[in-house]
């Protein structure tokens, strides 16, 4: 009888082939043309820091000044030789041929004067090269003609071309290598978890295509101009939407598993199952695109950017969850889990009581002879690990310090800091009206850690002419030609400065702050890249208290409504920033370890977005089953149940998602490195303990109040 039921509700057979086989042509053309975007990328990426900074930035207001005055706003690359006894005649015959030669093989080049140290150990060559060209080609290029004129001395390319090269070769890999070593370290984990080897390939096509995407569309919206891209929330959106879409596709297997048992047909199984995670999928995709959304309220660019951009990848994982993957495991049936899959009419496994077996079933029975004692001991660890929070240094890293390993930009700062002046070619500058000229000079000659003070002058082949510390012209403050005129526009003269400290050091920053309050009684402004990397770190630290209650907030909200209660949303959000709390405190420790203690202000901001969303991913996945069996069976036996059901399902995706993000390893930044460790960390903290533990045993601790106000809360009866 239940067979001719089942019958009479099937579909025919024409649309069980035919929907599948629409959506799976449907999603490989995404997959076509998504591919294609992939070399469009770098097209419409913009990785100019000062652009991320709001137009109310102070030093935003002095950058959109700057090539005005200059005449160019070109990019100073540094070539900066060393002998040690002291250069030779012939040395500096070379460094000559150098500058000559530099503006005649670089396009629009324009090349200063060979400047030698005091010492006399070391010169350096400040070559301007045009914003457009092609900062990491040109560097080489200026490698390979030192290389030849200086074939006996020590050089190094360095000054913010240098390491903006640095950094563009440190992004070469996102296409290629970050791509299949996310991939592969999936793959790996599905084998071992479904013992298929026909599985994991499905489950990587529909992640792979729900990524081709996301480009697609993210690429067509930066090209209109409503989307930033750039390279680190290019390799962010890579990990995310793999590993979201893998962590996606392990529930939905999980209950197409089950539901192939009552089917007599892939497509039915297939389609009850979409219908059994419908919920929990829209949910957790939801609750991370609004979290990711938050970042919109961000202020940084680089903040903002990432929002718009990883919600499209969600919204393509869920969409090619729910659509492609049971389309395509519809067309296997029962192949796609060979040797070992499901058959039709076998009874499932005992979930709870004495007579369950397997590995979760032991977990609830643990859990529940003590959630008291369960509850105490968990949270007590947790707290033990937020003590590491003392170690946490989040106000900023020297731009020297963003790539890892290797870096001649980095070891010839360390030249130019020995024989000069740290921020020697790469000034400061001061925007001012020139009534002020006086004034002005006489607060910057007052502030420490200033070497050099200049006006900028288009006028003179140095691009500048010098000043006593009264702003008056001096030719003996340093050697070079004739005092210039300096360049005045709209009433405005712009002041060159040379720190002391290297340009990207917070040194250098400590010194711009002094400087902005020894001018607060004026009306100038201070820039440049010094300024900008300040006001990068000053409103980065502005977004997390902004943006952190926000996201809670909201999240909270989405919980409630999913879950139909008051109380289990704020104990759920609870058990989240608490495992944030223990994740960061533990990744300071880890970075302590590692030699990289500072860290950029946004890796808290960026974690705290991705363990909140994505840790409460899991107790999505686990309270909505068990709210589903408490309605059935109470309150306790649904946790218990729930637990069972998902306990496999939850760790693999735990696993996955932590394996994914890990493989931002391969990319040498310091952002991401660090990124990845406490995403990572949280991720396993979330999957392995806080949902395993500390959620099963607050629930049974708390009982049916747990749904407050809806009609769980009431007493059970079961």
């Amino acid at each position: 009888m239940k067979e001719t039921l089942q019958s009479a509700h099937h579909p025919s057979r024409v649309v069980r082939i035919l929907v599948p086989a629409v959506l799976i042509l449907v999603w490989l053309t995404v997959f076509g043309f998504g591919g294609m975007s992939f070399g469009s990328i770098d097209e419409v990426a913009n990785d100019e820091r000062s652009s991320f900074l709001p137009s109310s930035a102070e030093s935003t207001k002095v950058q959109n000044e700057i090539a005005k005055f200059n005449g160019s706003d070109a990019i100073p690359a540094i070539i900066v030789a060393e002998r040690s006894g002291g250069l030779t005649d012939a040395d500096r015959d070379g460094l000559d041929r150098l500058a000559d030669r530099s503006t005649e093989v670089i396009p629009g080049a324009q090349s200063s004067p060979v400047i030698p140290s005091e010492d006399e150990e070391a010169a350096e060559l400040i070559v301007s090269i045009p914003s457009d060209a092609e900062i990491g080609d040109v560097v080489t290029q200026l490698e390979e003609e030192a290389g030849q004129e200086l074939s006996d001395l020590d050089f190094w390319v360095s000054g913010p071309a240098g390491f903006t090269a640095d950094l563009q070769e440190a992004f070469g890999g996102i296409d290629g290598i970050l791509l299949l070593v996310a991939l592969g370290v999936v793959f790996v984990i599905l084998v071992i978890v479904y013992r298929s080897p026909l599985l994991p390939i499905l489950v990587l096509i529909s992640s792979l295509t729900a990524l081709c995407a996301a480009v697609l569309i993210n690429v067509a919206l930066a090209r209109e101009g409503i989307v930033t891209l750039n390279g680190q929330v290019q390799g962010i959106l890579f990990i995310l939407v793999i590993g979201a879409a893998t962590d996606y596709s392990l529930l939905y297997i999980a209950r197409y598993r089950e539901e192939l048992r009552e089917s007599a047909t892939p497509f039915l199984a297939a389609w009850k199952a979409v219908r059994g995670v419908l919920e929990p999928i829209l949910a957790s995709g939801g609750t991370v695109i609004v979290g990711l959304l938050c970042l919109l309220l961000s202020d940084l660019g680089s903040n903002s950017a990432l929002g718009p951009v990883a919600a499209v990848g969600i919204a393509c994982a869920v969409l090619a969850t729910l659509t492609f993957l049971p389309a395509l495991l519809a067309a296997f049936g029962r192949v796609a889990f060979w040797p070992r899959g499901p058959k039709y009419g076998t009874e499932h496994p005992a979930l709870t009581g004495p007579d369950a077996t397997g590995l979760w079933p032991r977990v609830g029975r643990f859990v529940a002879k003590g959630p008291r004692r369960v509850v105490t001991g968990v949270t007590v660890v947790l707290v033990i690990g937020c003590a590491g929070l003392a170690f946490l240094d989040a106000n900023g890293v020297p731009q020297s310090e963003f790539v890892l390993g290797d870096s001649q930009a980095r070891d010839g700062q360390a030249v130019i800091d020995r024989h000069f002046s740290g921020g020697s070619g790469n000034p400061a500058y001061v925007l001012a009206p020139s009534d002020e000229r006086q004034e002005v000079a006489e607060a910057i000659s007052s502030t420490d850690g200033i070497d050099n003070l200049a006006l900028v002058a288009q006028d003179s082949s140095s691009g500048t002419t010098p000043i006593d510390d009264n702003g008056q012209a001096s030719t003996n403050s340093r050697p070079g030609p004739p005092a210039a005129e300096p360049t005045e526009i709209s009433g405005e003269i712009m002041f060159s400065l040379t720190l002391s400290a290297p340009a990207d050091s917070l040194e250098a920053e400590g010194t711009v702050e002094d400087l902005r309050d020894n001018l607060s009684s004026t009306q100038a402004l201070v820039g440049g890249s010094t300024a900008v990397d300040l006001d990068t770190n000053n409103t980065s630290s502005r977004d997390r208290v902004v943006i952190i209650p926000i996201v809670l907030v909201v999240i909270t909200i989405m919980l409630a409504l999913l879950l139909r209660s008051l109380v289990a949303p704020v104990v759920l959000l609870a058990t989240t920033v608490v495992s944030f709390g223990t994740a960061l405190g533990v990744s300071a420790v880890i970075f302590e370890l590692i030699g990289q203690p500072q860290s950029d202000p946004s890796v808290p901001l960026y974690a705290f977005v991705f363990l909140v969303a994505l840790g409460i991913d899991y107790n999505i996945f686990l309270m909505t089953r068990v709210r589903e069996e408490t309605i059935t069976h109470g309150t306790r036996e649904g946790t218990l149940r729930g637990l069972s059901v998902t306990g496999g399902v939850i760790t693999s995706a735990g696993i996955v998602l932590a394996a994914t993000f890990m493989a931002l390893l391969v990319l040498p930044i310091q952002f991401l490195l660090q990124l990845s460790i406490i995403v990572s960390l949280g991720v396993l903290l979330d999957a392995l303990i806080v949902r395993t533990l500390l959620v099963p045993a607050l629930s049974l601790w708390i009982g049916d109040r747990l749904w407050w106000p809806s009609r769980l809360a009431k007493p059970s009866k079961h």
